[in-house]
């Protein structure tokens, strides 16, 4: 080979050589840039709320009470809806609790088929809501003790389940002091049972004088168990109804809502969202989600909260979809 002839080669292996090492630093660069670029993006999408969601189970209650599903499908339907928590709600499984008159024999049933429905589909009994079974607050001491009794077979439910709370009313008399008397002593002795069981006994505000935020949380300062709480929900604040009978008559009195759940947060044992219509960007039309889930997390609460749906707009689905989405878009916008 000729020296000339091999210089030119050499000077084009060069130059090729030196070209593919531009090339492959301009892809190196390209690709740190891209993994930069997806990094960012997933950091943007990917953003854990502080709060846990659990589905109430009485956003489906329409399906079951007037469609006839089967109230034992609960689990499925929340984990298909992307929820890791079940709130049960008592009086969907009346029909047949009812009728066996909550024998031994009916709630171990309804205890086992349920905890295998939550296994099966791999999620926590999070807690149970009573209703239908006496009024906690009754004037009437032989009404009232008879209420607790009544409320004592949910809690060794809830126990049984591995649910950390019961849900109970306070329904009575709505004279303030009297009411306030009269709930210290149905929660005492109702929460006094369930803390040999490990559970809590939580006072949704859900009507009356539990829908006042002071006083009910005055009640929870006077009882001063560990054991007893609230369920602050974010739109039962309605203290009295142009018809009582008839709730769709509409409220007579109601309570200021973010007030409301300020002063029952520092007892919070759970948290219900509650909802029922939204606008064309997916806001509750009555509720600042992004300001009660504010109030919510400045109370320092981390654990479930309870998507509630009870709208008609949307189907029950659709609802509970709706407000699972809203939850989640608040907590991003959240300070």
């Amino acid at each position: 080979m000729k020296r000339r002839d091999f210089i030119e080669r050499g000077s084009q292996a060069t130059i090729a050589f030196s070209l593919l090492g531009v090339y492959a630093c301009k892809e190196t660069k390209k690709t740190e840039n891209e993994a930069t670029d997806t990094t960012n993006d997933m950091a943007e999408k990917v953003v854990d709320p502080f709060f846990k969601l659990s589905l109430a189970q009485w956003s489906i209650h329409k399906m079951i009470l007037e469609d006839g599903v089967d109230p034992y499908t609960f689990a499925e339907k929340a984990k298909n809806w992307g929820f890791s928590g079940l709130e049960y709600v008592s009086q969907l499984y009346n029909p047949e609790l009812e009728s066996a008159n909550y024998s031994p024999e009916a709630m171990a049933n309804f205890v086992a088929k349920s905890n295998a429905e939550a296994k099966k589909y791999g999620l926590e009994n999070v807690l149970i809501m009573i209703d239908g079974q006496g009024n906690l607050a009754a004037t009437d001491d032989t009404e009232r003790n008879e209420t607790v009794e009544k409320h004592k077979k949910w809690v060794d439910a809830a126990a049984a389940m591995g649910c950390h709370a019961i849900r109970v009313n306070l329904n009575g008399s709505s004279e303030p002091e009297e009411w306030k008397k009269n709930s210290v002593d149905g929660l005492t002795k109702l929460a006094t049972y369930a803390k040999d069981k490990d559970i809590n006994v939580i006072v949704e505000n859900h009507g009356g004088l539990s829908s006042n935020g002071a006083l009910h949380a005055e009640v929870m300062r006077m009882v001063d168990l560990e054991n007893c709480g609230t369920l602050p929900d974010f739109g039962n604040f309605c203290i009295r109804r142009n018809d009582p009978d008839d709730w769709r008559a509409g409220c007579a009195e109601m309570y200021d809502k973010y007030k409301g759940v300020t002063e029952l947060m520092p007892h919070a044992k759970a948290v219900s969202a509650k909802s029922h219509d939204f606008d064309a960007d997916g806001n509750e039309t009555d509720i600042d989600y992004v300001k009660m889930l504010q109030i919510v997390k400045d109370a320092g609460y981390t654990g479930y909260i309870g998507v509630e749906y009870e709208g008609s707009e949307l189907s029950e689905e659709e609802g509970i979809i709706a407000t699972k989405e809203l939850m989640l878009k608040a907590a991003k916008e959240m300070s």
